[in-house]
């Protein structure tokens, strides 16, 4: 290998990068290296803007266009844009009492899943905190603040294990990370999206979800329930409403699902899918979700979509009531602030249903392929 090829062995190292970080089933961003080895977040909507002429060689449009219909597929009409940063935003009020991302937070709500943290209630009891953790080492490219949690917390998500015990500064260690460390920030996001954002997605995908409440109640679920299959899970939450399906119901939200062979409108299955959930919330069947009652207190997330489900708010464009916490209704607005800017991929703009024509790359020859040009990939921060 001789010449310019050679120079171009970081299109190997980024995809490395990206299965050490797991990112093995892509939706609408995908952590890589760019071409100088910093970790960065190419997102789907970044391929339909602008930004590519002034911070991708045009020679990697294609690619990047190509990435992105991988990512999504054409014609996918799930949660993006204003509808992704309100469903995002609303499930913050339920977990934080208001609708900013609390990269910082950190207690131990004695629900047996030890320390609760981060913007999607990472737990030290499961495995999400930890693969927050691990995804943070690679980030910073080794030992950092959270490295002296690593043989605890690899215990404790393999165990399932509640205790706090060789945590004792872990919560000040993540509050300080969440307040002030990018990486720490990105990390959060990405796991998130990975985790529950994107499994929730694909059920909604499957069972042809089109409204944006039912959508945003799937990601709902999986963040406080899980996106698995045990008896908990939203993945069996699905199931036993659909075993509630046996004739057909009409409707008025415009979608229509097919479910046991009936058609049954997409928020009639909505419904069902709430009573479903309510009685888990009040009688959870796996052991480790039983701790403290504390789920059935949960339950103002069931009444808070039911109501905007009799406010019609199925499609969400720039706002949506619901109820918070104590029941009061509020607006929750599509976010601009710093924080969610950082989260570039909850606020861009949807893409078109319509399968858009693939930009034809010039026919002159690339320069040197470690130019200036070509090096600049930077998506920015979540």
């Amino acid at each position: 290998m001789s010449g310019a090829w050679a120079k171009t062995l970081y299109h190997i190292k980024s995809y490395q990068f990206a299965v050490d970080t797991k990112e093995y089933n892509w939706t609408d961003s995908v952590s890589v290296l760019d071409n100088d080895g910093k970790p960065t977040t190419v997102t789907c909507s970044m391929a339909m803007s602008s930004r590519l002429d002034n911070g991708v060689a045009r020679s990697g449009i294609a690619f990047l266009w190509a990435l992105c219909l991988a990512m999504l597929g054409v014609g996918d009409a799930m949660l993006c844009g204003c509808a992704k940063s309100l469903a995002l935003q609303v499930t913050n009020v339920y977990e934080n009492g208001d609708t900013a991302f609390h990269y910082e937070y950190c207690e131990d709500l004695k629900d047996g899943r030890g320390f609760t943290a981060g913007i999607a209630g990472f737990c030290s009891g499961t495995s999400d905190a930890w693969e927050v953790i691990q995804l943070y080492h690679t980030l910073t490219g080794g030992k950092d603040d959270m490295s002296q949690f690593d043989a605890t917390m690899a215990k404790y998500a393999a165990s399932g294990s509640d205790s706090t015990s060789g945590l004792s500064n872990y919560c000040e260690v993540w509050k300080k990370l969440g307040t002030g460390d990018a990486k720490f920030r990105q990390a959060q996001d990405t796991i998130r999206d990975k985790m529950y954002f994107a499994p929730a997605m694909a059920q909604a995908k499957t069972l042809g979800l089109k409204t944006s409440i039912a959508q945003a109640q799937l990601y709902d679920t999986a963040i406080e329930h899980g996106a698995g299959d045990d008896a908990d899970g939203l993945i069996s939450l699905i199931k036993r409403t659909n075993e509630k399906v046996t004739a057909d119901v009409a409707g008025t939200s415009g979608s229509t699902l097919n479910v046991n062979g009936h058609k049954i409108d997409e928020i009639a299955w909505l419904n069902l899918f709430l009573v479903v959930r309510t009685d888990d919330l009040e009688h959870p069947r796996e052991k480790e979700n039983q701790g403290g009652n504390y789920w059935a207190q949960t339950t103002y997330r069931v009444k808070s979509f039911q109501y905007a489900i009799k406010l019609k708010e199925y499609k969400w464009g720039t706002s949506v009531k619901i109820l918070d916490n104590d029941g009061k209704p509020i607006t929750v607005k599509c976010s601009t602030s710093p924080a969610n800017k950082k989260n570039k991929r909850a606020t861009k703009p949807c893409r078109k249903s319509t399968k858009p024509k693939e930009p034809k790359p010039k026919e002159t020859k690339p320069k040197d392929p470690m130019s200036k040009s070509h090096k600049s990939m930077h998506a920015g921060d979540n």
